[in-house]
């Protein structure tokens, strides 16, 4: 199965059980360092890990850590410009739950690949080519370079999944930021991230161009050419999984957030798309937003959720002004993207905000900013969204006493304003640590 990668030999598979996992004592879990300050947040985050797991169960589970490579690191063992190896990918699918540090994306970037053998194509001009160079079909797409963006559509993760609360004693731009508490279910294959682009000036723009244009449809000449697919499939399993999480968690609303009123036929759809799937395959769960005005006066039944819907541009001002009223979050891909850091910056930015990927059995858990190049191997950075992406992870595997003592942790370390440089210098009396220093500040304070 792996052609330049080792499994732990002290590890086993976590395994498929009905729609859930079975996690045994010692897992083997792969993880990816990351670009840039990948490695640094990386260590302190590991240590954090197995410190939690020790005192949670004292020895009795073990994380089996299993070294995979992507972006940068990964061009050193592969080469020839692999910056995704196969035998990462394989590592992923094999043992189901992975964590990664950040990744490069660079902006602009873009590929051809054959859809039938998989090769990476190169066209002329930039333009797509019209043959696999190798199997000669026909079927050729285009592939962002973007490595998070191709994890997510190759091992089909197709929710992002991104909870936001404050950890009080962070700094914070609004004035009662404990009142925001959601997570954020993004969909995480479609909408304008799928990749079907065409660049102005090329053959194919001119194409999709003229034939909109016989459509009946106004684009100017030249123009660059996005197409924003969202199905009924893509919408319905995201929201789903966003009810399944709100029954598993007690919580009382998941909303959907769409610009259906511009977007009719896009967004508007996954609106409808998603109180059908409710309506489907929970009635006896739910209620939708209609029905409790229309039938109960406003007056919400005792242990039913609450399906409802905003507009995007509305809820960016409800996150900031009325943000208790909503525990869940729908959304198709590029609203998702912006609410996750737009409610990131109310808690304290990305560098506290966890994240993951997750599909029908697979859980890819990561960091959710970027790699900060310039702060490389200083051991200077904030490692939380990495830590607090291990916590989600534990949740996952069902190990919630482990994941419950580093959010202990990384309370404590704060309370005690023994943090990082970005929380240091907007805390009066607080006290800077390094990126090791803060893990250790964690794991002193379980």
């Amino acid at each position: 199965m792996f052609q330049k990668i080792t499994p732990p030999e002290r590890g086993r598979a976590i395994i498929k059980d009905g729609d859930g996992i079975k996690v045994p004592e010692n897992p083997i879990i792969p993880f990816i360092q990351g670009d840039g300050i990948g490695p640094d947040i990386w260590r302190a985050s590991q240590r954090v890990f197995d410190a939690a797991v020790e005192k949670a169960y004292g020895g009795k589970r073990k994380i089996a850590w299993f070294r995979v490579y992507a972006g940068l690191d990964a061009l050193q063992i592969y080469g020839n410009d692999d910056i995704l190896p196969d035998d990462t990918l394989n590592a992923i699918r094999k043992y189901l739950v992975a964590i990664k540090g950040p990744l490069t994306t660079p902006v602009g970037g873009f590929e051809y690949v054959c859809l039938n053998c998989a090769k990476e194509q190169n066209g002329e001009d930039g333009s797509r080519p019209k043959i696999c160079a190798e199997c000669g079909s026909p079927d050729i797409t285009m592939r962002f370079r973007s490595l998070n963006v191709q994890l997510r559509q190759i091992l089909d993760l197709y929710a992002c999944v991104r909870p936001v609360s404050w950890i009080p004693g962070v700094p914070s731009p609004v004035k009662e930021p404990e009142k925001l508490d959601v997570t954020i279910f993004r969909e995480n294959t479609e909408d304008v991230y799928s990749g079907v682009e065409f660049s102005s000036g090329t053959e194919e723009a001119k194409k999709v161009r003229d034939f909109l244009v016989e459509m009946g449809k106004n684009i100017r000449e030249n123009s660059g050419i996005g197409i924003k697919p969202i199905s009924p499939f893509g919408t319905k399993r995201l929201v789903k999984k966003a009810i399944q999480h709100a029954i598993a968690q007690g919580l009382p609303s998941v909303t959907l957030v769409h610009k259906g009123n511009i977007m009719k036929f896009t967004e508007g759809a996954f609106r409808d798309w998603g109180y059908e799937l409710a309506k489907d395959e929970f009635r006896n769960e739910i209620i939708t937003e209609q029905e409790l005005w229309a039938d109960f006066d406003g007056k919400m039944p005792e242990g039913k959720i609450l399906i409802k819907d905003r507009i995007a541009d509305s809820i960016f001002q409800q996150v900031l002004l009325r943000p208790d009223e909503y525990d869940i979050l729908a959304t198709p891909n590029l609203n998702g993207d912006y609410l996750s850091d737009a409610t990131a910056a109310q808690t304290g930015g990305l560098g506290l905000a966890p994240g993951a990927n997750i599909g029908d059995h697979i859980g890819l858990f990561e960091a959710t900013h970027g790699t900060a190049p310039k702060y490389t191997n200083l051991d200077k950075v904030n490692p939380s969204s990495v830590i607090l992406s291990g916590s989600m992870m534990l949740d996952y595997m069902g190990w919630t006493e482990a994941s419950e003592l580093i959010r202990n942790g990384i309370k404590g370390a704060v309370e005690q304003k023994t943090v990082t440089y970005d929380l240091e210098r907007q805390m009066d009396g607080a006290t800077k640590m390094s990126t090791s220093g803060f893990g250790n500040a964690i794991i002193e304070n379980m």
